[in-house]
């Protein structure tokens, strides 16, 4: 019988470079130079997931997330101490009509807009968020009333966004790139509506302008939801007052009260149930 012990390389199967490159998550993640890569992942892994399931094209929807269900906004309300604390649940929860129009805003795109019927294999009009609380919730939740699939583009964020429990599983998607989740957002829109919200919304809310009013997009149907609010935060008509768009511009988004009305304005823009041919990826 031998003695012969074969020589220890447990500091070599141990060892960093020695994972196989497509395993190794802290070189992928951790690399500046890997930068290009972990882009072209974010985009190919939503992609795919998104053409298996023959997600065609959607309906995006943008709000704040900070927008509370009449349920929660009760909740807080309640539990809140009294003063300042109980005002600003107040506060707050005066604006849960529009998580309620939001709902009804994605249930009837769902009901009345093809995601639940399938053409040849493929979904139009699927409700899209940005996956987190609020408007977003919302609108899951509206196309989850509804039996209808839905999108979920949460983003990793310091304060580390949750997902929220209405849209579909298999596609809520998790971004580190806010560029790659917009581009995500944008390039299957057929239509957007907007609801009340902060700096996030306006972000989104005015990359989807841009794209149209520079035609790097195909022709997209835009509604702004909330009248008082979208008047009081934004003088659109001092932009052309100053030259510094057209009017025709303004033409581009149209602004309603209701979910009810920002469906039939949709509509009434072209929005049809199906989307035979592929859009015109920005």
């Amino acid at each position: 019988m031998s003695d012969y012990k074969a020589p220890d390389n447990s500091l070599q199967l141990g060892a960093p470079s020695y994972r196989l490159a497509v395993s190794d998550a802290e070189f992928i993640s951790n690399r500046e130079e890997m930068r290009g890569l972990r882009f072209a992942l974010e985009y190919t892994k939503a992609d795919l997931t998104l053409r298996d399931w023959g997600v065609r094209s959607t309906i995006i929807v943008f709000g704040s997330a900070r927008i509370p269900s009449p349920e929660l906004a009760a909740a807080r309300i309640a539990a809140a101490a009294p003063g300042p604390e109980r005002e600003q649940a107040q506060k707050l929860g005066a604006w849960s009509r529009y998580y309620q129009e939001a709902r009804e805003f994605a249930r009837l795109v769902s009901v009345e807009g093809g995601a639940m019927k399938p053409v040849d294999g493929q979904r139009d009009n699927v409700i899209a968020t940005g996956g987190g609380p609020g408007i977003m919730e919302a609108a899951n939740r509206g196309a989850h009333d509804a039996g209808a699939p839905s999108i979920g583009f949460n983003i990793t964020l310091p304060g580390e966004q949750q997902p929220n429990a209405y849209s579909t599983p298999d596609l809520t998607f998790r971004f580190h790139y806010f560029a790659m989740r917009k581009m995500h957002l944008a390039m299957r829109a057929r239509a957007l509506a907007v609801f009340p919200g902060g700096f996030g919304t306006m972000d989104e809310l005015f990359e989807i302008l841009t794209l149209q009013q520079t035609q790097k997009a195909s022709p997209t149907p835009v509604v702004l939801v909330g009248e008082d609010y979208w008047n009081s935060v934004i003088n659109f008509n001092a932009m052309v007052d100053s030259g510094l768009i057209e009017a025709a511009d303004l033409n581009i988004f149209e602004i309603v009260n209701t979910g009810a009305e920002a469906w039939a304005a949709l509509k009434a823009r072209g929005l049809k149930p199906e989307n035979p041919k592929r859009r015109k990826v920005p």
